[in-house]
């Protein structure tokens, strides 16, 4: 037998163990607003890993649950061994007690539940691609890092250094978020993502007794969103969208303030500098009123550079040898790939395959996770 077709027939006597490691994690709520609930999760990770040979760090946080940084510690990185990073994160968008009105459910070939799909799944996998590498004796060349943080589904706010940190260091890095569409496609490109916050600032009177002596806030705000909405190519994958706004005092009274919070996303390093500047250059559309902008890209765009081409061909080619018709696609969404392809080659969307991230049909599909894993244990063995 191979060693492809080895580390799968590996993979499928593990299929009830994986479930009941997915399950664990999943019965483990952990939004990313409530960060003591990020304990149990990554106590889960820290306890596999330990049994797997990888001495494992616990990052504590300030404002979040803290972080998972574990090597293998027969392959010390010290000694100048090439290093490939494996990144997921344990927070999800769910609120605390949502297993009650979405449980955990395992039917057939499908797993619903909070957060199973975005990204507990992910992280299944990606510690059972390294129990196959490790109880097969395969040799591994390129030495994993192990990365989890708890904060990336509000946009990675403390890891995103060490998470720079490390891609500085890798020769590559494999993001567990879950695969693009029902297909399974991985993720190949994302767009960069900003957020902007306007504040109109006009001048207040009575809306009956004194109206011509007001300035409204609002309608300036209004003239202001249309020129926002002027902004979004769709053809070209551009979108600016305000999503929330507030403003004035009553409505007898002729609005002094007015506020919108901006979402943009990009596809591209030039259309980042080109939006960001676009929005900040706005002026004040009537006399009298002030603008106020601030904010900009979090998260920039992860391209489809030479390097992750290249990787995401030895994937595709890996996954030949698996039986898999892999698909390459671009994800609106921003992840922590997004900071490594900066830095070093970058394939995302390694994870689970199925559908429902942040709905409330989460599920994934039992098959393909144990496909996928066995694609990233072949990954992970590449020189």
């Amino acid at each position: 037998m191979n060693e492809v077709n080895q580390t799968l027939s590996y993979l499928q006597k593990q299929r009830d163990a994986m479930i009941a490691f997915l399950s664990k994690l999943v019965l483990a709520e952990s939004p990313s607003s409530s960060p003591e609930a990020q304990a149990l999760p990554l106590t889960i990770l820290w306890e596999m890993l330990d049994e797997l040979g990888f001495g494992v760090q616990l990052i504590p946080g300030k404002k979040t649950g803290g972080q998972l940084l574990a090597r293998l510690k027969a392959q010390d990185s010290s000694d100048g061994v090439r290093q490939q990073l494996l990144i997921g994160h344990c927070d999800t968008v769910w609120p605390m007690g949502t297993l009650k009105e979405m449980p955990l459910e395992v039917e057939g070939n499908v797993v619903r539940g909070p957060g199973v799909f975005d990204m507990k799944g992910g992280l299944t996998q990606m510690v059972f691609a390294l129990k196959a590498v490790l109880a097969l004796g395969h040799e591994l060349q390129v030495a994993p890092v192990v990365f989890v943080n708890s904060d990336e589904e509000i946009g990675s706010r403390e890891s995103r250094s060490y998470i720079i940190r490390l891609a500085k260091q890798v020769q590559r890095a494999f993001i567990l978020e879950p695969a693009l569409g029902v297909s399974g496609k991985l993720k190949t490109a994302r767009k960069g993502v900003g957020r902007f916050d306007v504040v109109v600032r006009g001048k207040a009177a009575h809306a009956g007794l004194d109206p011509e002596k007001g300035i409204s806030a609002i309608l300036a705000l209004s003239h202001v969103i249309q020129e926002l909405y002027t902004l979004n190519d769709l053809q070209e994958g551009i979108s600016v969208n305000v999503g929330l706004i507030e403003g004035g005092l009553q409505s007898n009274v002729i609005a002094p303030e007015g506020r919108a919070t901006v979402d943009v996303r990009v596809p591209t390093k030039a259309e980042v500098r080109r939006l960001e500047e676009s929005i900040m250059n706005l002026e004040p559309p009537m006399p009298g009123i002030s603008l106020e902008i601030e904010g900009g890209f979090n998260r920039p765009p992860l391209e489809p550079t030479l390097e992750n081409q290249a990787l995401w061909h030895a994937a595709q080619e890996l996954g030949h040898g698996l039986g898999l018709a892999l698909e390459q696609g671009m994800a609106g969404g921003g992840s922590d790939g997004n900071y490594t392809s900066l830095y070093t080659a970058t394939l995302d969307g390694l994870g689970a395959v199925g559908d429902g991230a942040h709905a409330q049909h989460e599920f994934l599909y039992i098959d393909k996770m144990i496909e996928r894993t066995a694609l990233l244990a072949q990954l992970l063995l590449r020189p």
